[in-house]
């Protein structure tokens, strides 16, 4: 199932003009960008919140919006879920009747059996007889997200559902939503400006930058692009996937295969041969042109040169690693220096590697 995106829409001094698709496979795409891009824009002109002046929305061949032939579906048939950072949980109600604010309005409407099996996918139990304002954020988010689900969605929006919340708050929930993303095949578009989530939760990733869009494509790709840095405010760094070899369980460490490599990490708690998502910032990436030896770093990695950018005292160089792609920020004296160009065979020395993002067996 396939959702097509076409709007054109002015308020004040802002214009959005964004195309593109999400859904299908893969199933989860990342609506990236700054505060102010159009992210809420545009999720509101899907649900059908609001009237852009111009544009196409077609869901699973279904047109929900085309302007130039006045077609204007409401809200309540177009069966997509939404949830908001701010939850809008009815306070009058406990959870087991928010929950079924939802079921009520689905149609088809899904089965006890449904009921019973999202309660337990979001861990809502112990809540149903307790009202919203007894909640946490975390608590408040998975009832939301449950209400969302029983609304038998043909695609659910989740317009940054952990903005509001605090750390320890985002880490009670995230792995709720891993498990949705796992075991659930609604299609998602998750908003967000932070690269962290996107990186867990995301397959695919469009960049919003000024109410256009800037890149779009499978997040590994997207996320070591040099042109994306400065203007859609993406942090200078890459994601990559790699495999669990091995735990060293005397030093409480696991060896990672990374593009034929062995990177070695912080002990994660998955069993080997499972493939875990990687961040490694391009601050947290030195290069040579030789090999160091006597260095206390346990990641050197052959790389080649694909592409540089210089971004002010800055040059961000983007490396290959034969089907991944890693990007190192370094300054524009060292990269004169070190005479770096495409194609040039170097050295990654990687100080920091963050292990997170979705478990694939």
């Amino acid at each position: 199932m396939s959702t097509l995106v076409s709007l054109q829409h002015r308020l004040g001094a802002f214009r959005l003009d964004a195309a593109f698709e999400f859904g299908g496979a893969p199933r989860v795409t990342a609506l990236f960008g700054p505060s102010g891009a159009g992210k809420s824009t545009i999720i509101g002109a899907i649900a059908g919140l609001f009237r852009p002046d111009s544009g196409r929305i077609d869901i699973d061949g279904e047109t929900l919006l085309d302007t130039e032939r006045g077609i204007f579906k409401p809200p309540r048939t177009r069966r997509i879920g939404v949830v908001f950072q701010d939850t809008r949980l009815f306070p009058h109600m406990n959870v087991r009747a928010n929950l079924l604010y939802g079921w009520h309005r689905a149609a088809p409407r899904p089965s006890g059996k449904t009921i019973d099996r999202v309660i337990a996918l979001l861990g809502l139990n112990p809540l149903l007889e307790r009202k919203p304002r007894t909640l946490s954020g975390g608590e408040r988010s998975r009832v939301a997200l449950g209400r969302a689900l029983l609304m038998s969605p043909r695609a659910l929006l989740l317009d940054e559902p952990l903005a509001s919340l605090d750390a320890a708050r985002k880490a009670e929930i995230l792995p709720y939503l891993e498990r949705l993303v796992r075991e659930t095949e609604i299609p998602m578009l998750y908003v967000s400006h932070s690269l962290d989530e996107v990186a867990r939760l995301a397959d695919r990733m469009v960049v919003l930058h000024e109410g256009r869009v800037a890149g779009d494509g499978p997040l590994f790709e997207i996320t070591a692009r040099l042109d994306l840095f400065s203007g859609a405010h993406l942090l200078p760094g890459a994601v990559l996937e790699a495999k669990i070899a091995c735990h060293d369980e005397l030093h409480g460490l696991t060896e990672l295969l990374l593009a034929g490599e062995t990177l070695v990490v912080p002990r994660v708690n998955r069993a080997a041969g499972n493939k875990v998502r990687i961040r490694i910032d391009a601050d947290d990436v030195m290069l040579a042109l030789q090999r160091p030896e006597g260095v206390s770093a346990n990641n050197i990695i052959p790389a080649t040169v694909a592409a540089i950018r210089e971004d002010g005292a800055n040059a961000d160089v983007q490396l290959r690693l034969e089907d991944a792609h890693l990007v190192a920020r370094i300054t524009r004296r060292s990269r004169e220096r070190l005479a770096l160009r495409p194609g040039l065979s170097v050295f990654a020395v990687i100080k920091s590697v963050t292990v997170g993002g979705r478990e694939q067996g």
